[in-house]
C-alpha cells in the first residue's frame, strides 16, 4: 500500500518488458490452440527464475492456429510502449522447431552490426529463448512433436518506432521485441545506453570510419552538415557520454566526433561521464577559473561568478573575446582522449542553444 502521507516519497513501480509480454501470449496461444481453452492469465518464468502472472487482454483460435494478446505494463519507466497491445500469432507447421516472424508493428533487421542477423525480424536472443522455452515445454507436455511458428504484433508499433533509434539502426518496420531480464527497472538507463552500443556497433559493421556522437537533435544536425554524415554515422549519446568512450575502447572506430551543448561539455570538461542535470551540474567556478586562463580580467570573472547559467557566462566570455568555448572544448578533449584508445582520431564541437558552433577542438578540424 502506498504512505498516507501525500508528502511520502512512493516506491517506483517496476514493469514488465516486450519480451514478457510476447512470452506471456505465447503461453495463452499455445493453451489455446492445444486444449481449445482461453486462459485469463498466463505464468512466465523469467529468465533469472521469478515467475510472474500477466492478464491475457484476448485470445482465440482454431484446430491449427491460436492468438493471444496482452496490454505491456512498463511501471514507472518512461517506455514509448507502455499501454501498447503485444499479440502473438501462433501458427502448426510440419518442421519441427520454433519459427519467429515480424506481425504487424515489428521491425526487420537490415543492417549488419545488430544482435539480429540481417533479415530476421527484430526479437532480441533473450525474448527468443524465452518463448521458445515455454512453447517448447508446454508441447512436449500436450505430446506435440511438430513445429511452431510465432508471429508477434504490436498495435501501433510503426509510429511508436520513429521515436526510438531502430530507424537509424536499420530495424526498419516497427518496434523491436526486447528484454534481457523480462523486468523494466523505473527510469533505467541500461536500454539507452545498449542501443548506443548498437548504434557504435552497426556503424562500424557497415564501413562507417567516422560517426558523431550528439547530446541532441540540434547537435546532430549540426555535424551531420558539417561532415556530411549518413544516418548511420550518427549515434545519439544524450547525456550518457561515459558509456559511449567506455564502448569505443572495446569496440574502436577511426575517428569520433563529439557534439553537444556548451553547458553539457562543460560538465565533460570537468570529468563528468553522465551529463544530465540529476548527476553533475554547471560548476561557475570551474568556467571563472577556464575564462582566467584564457585572459579574461578581474571584471569578467565576477561577471561569470555571478551568472544565472552557462549561457549568460558564455555571452560574457564572448562579448570580451575570451575563447572560453574553445577551451571548454580543449579540455574536454584530454577527458574523452584518456577513455579511449589514443590512435583513435577525437574532434569536440561545442554549439549553443540556436544550433550555431560556439567551441571546437581536435585531431581534423
Amino acid at each position: 500500500m502506498w504512505p498516507e502521507s501525500a508528502e511520502a516519497p512512493k516506491p517506483l513501480r517496476t514493469g514488465l518488458t516486450t519480451g514478457a509480454c510476447a512470452t506471456a501470449c505465447c503461453v495463452a496461444a499455445a493453451y489455446q490452440l492445444f486444449n481449445g481453452k482461453r486462459v485469463e492469465t498466463a505464468s512466465v518464468t523469467l529468465p533469472k527464475g521469478k515467475t510472474v502472472e500477466m492478464t491475457i487482454c484476448e485470445s482465440g483460435g482454431c484446430a491449427d492456429s491460436a492468438f493471444a494478446s496482452t496490454i505491456k505494463d512498463a511501471g514507472d519507466d518512461p517506455d514509448v510502449t507502455h499501454g501498447a497491445k503485444v499479440r502473438v500469432d501462433l501458427t502448426r507447421i510440419n518442421q519441427p522447431g520454433i519459427e519467429f516472424t515480424a506481425g504487424q508493428g515489428v521491425g526487420t533487421v537490415t543492417r549488419d552490426g545488430l544482435l539480429i542477423p540481417v533479415g530476421e525480424p527484430a526479437i532480441n536472443p533473450v525474448p527468443r529463448q524465452m518463448m521458445r522455452y515455454h512453447l517448447e515445454t508446454i508441447a512436449k507436455h500436450h505430446g506435440f512433436d511438430k513445429g511452431l511458428c510465432v508471429t508477434v504484433s504490436v498495435a501501433g508499433g510503426e509510429e511508436l518506432a520513429k521515436k526510438t533509434m531502430n530507424p537509424k539502426l536499420g530495424i526498419l518496420g516497427g518496434l523491436s521485441i526486447l528484454g534481457t531480464t523480462g523486468i523494466v527497472r523505473p527510469f533505467s538507463c541500461s536500454a539507452y545506453i545498449a542501443s548506443i552500443h548498437q548504434a557504435v556497433d552497426v556503424a562500424k559493421a557497415n564501413g562507417m570510419n567516422h560517426i558523431a556522437a550528439t547530446t541532441g537533435n540540434s547537435s546532430e544536425d549540426y555535424a551531420k552538415a558539417r561532415f556530411d554524415l549518413t544516418d548511420m554515422a550518427m549515434v545519439e549519446m544524450g547525456d550518457f557520454v561515459g558509456a559511449l568512450l567506455k564502448h569505443l575502447r572495446k569496440q574502436p572506430v577511426e575517428s569520433v566526433t563529439l557534439c553537444g551543448g556548451f553547458g553539457k561539455f562543460t560538465k565533460l570538461a570537468q570529468g563528468h561521464m553522465d551529463l544530465h542535470s540529476k548527476a553533475s551540474s554547471i560548476d561557475f567556478d570551474f568556467l571563472a577559473q577556464m575564462a582566467k586562463s584564457q585572459g579574461a580580467d578581474n571584471v569578467l570573472v565576477s561577471k561569470i561568478l555571478g551568472a544565472n547559467t552557462s549561457v549568460q557566462a558564455l555571452k560574457f566570455c564572448e562579448e570580451a573575446r575570451i575563447p572560453l568555448a574553445d577551451a571548454i572544448c580543449q579540455k574536454a578533449y584530454q577527458v574523452a582522449k584518456d577513455k579511449i584508445s589514443q590512435s583513435l582520431s577525437l574532434n569536440i564541437l561545442t554549439i549553443n542553444r540556436q544550433g550555431k558552433l560556439v567551441g571546437q577542438f581536435g585531431d581534423h578540424l
